[in-house]
């Protein structure tokens, strides 16, 4: 494999060798946004947890013996082996700070954000150890190997195993210099993907990991501070009226991919108040980029457009698109702002902190005007199929209202979408060139 570096603008690519759109409401929504920029209204503060949980006890109850094989590591599983004085030591130089006081876990290190997260806290000097279990995917398994050898060139030791491991949870928390902080977005994502296959890695991923790695984190001593990725999809149902706000009511899941992700916002609020786990959960709003997710609307449209395949576009869609490197930022502040947790060894010794983001960009696009922005960055016209929106699995249109974060966290997106498209395609173009002459 070819080396792959990361430009001066913090870009990771690889080295090389030498129409108007249909008529929708939500469209007339987003010309008034831009005409006026008026603030949202306040909306209701609802505890929703019902919708949620009841589509996952149905999941239980209706596919629990495939959920079990997801979960519950085999004798006869390939997972490679952990443990060693090698592993060990490639453990303990990762994690060990070099110009800061933060020690990181990092959870879903070879995925998308995780990769990106993980060399922009090594760059400034934080220890970071990585985790990802690299499951058979829904994507190429080769680009999430790709990413890992990325971090280890830049001195990020991936470790290669499941979360819904105990034992290998136990040995890397022991092993490690003591984790100040834990970033989890290790996830099973995609809002579609469980309507076409088996949407049991979904609970596996999103729910059963994420109570593994609560558990280990409350028994640690230190107990860490958990920054962890929900998601937008928390928001559901709700009508498009405004942007989206922390307080608005998350109990209309449109997927089983959002309900997993209030499952979790749930269920670390437990941990939270039960044994003071400090606890900041970040709603990501449709995240592109470099390195990014090929089933990703922006990547597959990238790649069908330069093999002359029609384009799907969904009629009125519109979305909140905020480049990777504004989202590493928005993690890197809720990190540097976490309170510490107040418990240690599973007992809680006072309240913790509980907080609830949203990072966008807070400039929602038509996915129509996606396809154009793409046709002038790659010099190709679009061959577009505008289908209507799937009645189940997704939602119209996201927006997100980021003001708690730019108040609390200093986080302010930077990277417009002609700008971060403009990189991915320059990293599409070069990475793929490499992999078809390797």
């Amino acid at each position: 494999m070819k080396s792959v570096s990361l430009t001066f603008d913090g870009v990771m690519k690889p080295k090389t060798e030498d129409s108007k759109p249909p008529y929708h409401p939500s469209l007339n929504y987003l010309r008034f946004l831009r005409r006026h920029r008026c603030p949202s209204s306040s909306l209701l503060l609802l505890a929703a947890l019902l919708a949620s949980f009841s589509i996952l006890l149905f999941f239980f109850s209706s596919s629990s013996s495939s959920f079990l094989a997801h979960r519950l590591p085999s004798s006869s599983s390939s997972t490679p082996p952990f443990g060693g004085r090698d592993w060990e030591r490639q453990v303990r130089s990762s994690a060990r700070p070099r110009a800061r006081n933060l020690t990181v876990l990092v959870t879903g290190a070879a995925g998308f954000v995780g990769a990106h997260a993980c060399l922009a806290l090594r760059r400034r000097g934080d220890g970071v150890l990585g985790l990802d279990s690299f499951a058979p995917s829904y994507y190429d398994p080769s680009l999430k190997r790709s990413r890992q050898a990325l971090l280890l060139r830049h001195g990020v030791f991936v470790v290669d195993g499941d979360l819904n491991n105990p034992q290998l949870l136990a040995k890397v928390f022991d092993v490690a210099p003591a984790f100040t902080h834990v970033l989890h977005l290790a996830a099973q994502p995609g809002v579609r993907h469980a309507l076409r296959r088996d949407p049991s890695p979904y609970v596996s991923s999103n729910v059963a990991a994420l109570v593994s790695l609560l558990e280990r984190i409350k028994n640690a001593d230190p107990m860490p501070a958990l920054v962890w990725a929900s998601s937008s999809s928390v928001y559901g149902l709700n009508s498009p009226v405004g942007p989206s706000s922390e307080s608005d009511r998350t109990d209309r899941p449109a997927s089983l991919y959002a309900a997993t992700k209030k499952a979790g916002e749930e269920i670390t609020h437990a941990y939270n108040h039960i044994y003071g786990v400090s606890v900041t959960a970040l709603r990501l709003f449709s995240v592109y980029g470099p390195w990014g997710r090929p089933d990703m609307a922006y990547y597959s449209f990238t790649r069908d457009i330069l093999r002359g395949r029609p384009v799907k576009v969904y009629e009125g869609s519109v979305r909140d698109f905020t480049y990777v490197n504004d989202i590493v930022r928005g993690c890197l502040a809720a990190l540097d702002t976490a309170k510490g947790s107040t418990g240690s060894g599973g007992r809680k010794r006072g309240n913790a902190e509980m907080r609830t983001y949203n990072l966008g960009s807070a400039t929602p696009v038509p996915v129509a005007e996606l396809v154009d922005v793409l046709e002038r960055v790659l010099g190709v016209k679009a061959v577009r199929k505008v289908v209507p929106m799937p009645r189940n699995g997704d939602v119209l249109f996201t927006h997100a209202n980021i003001t708690l974060a730019r108040r609390d966290l200093g986080y302010e997106p930077a990277t417009d979408l002609k700008t971060g498209l403009k990189r991915f395609v320059r990293w599409y173009r070069s990475y793929y060139t490499i992999k078809k002459n390797s």
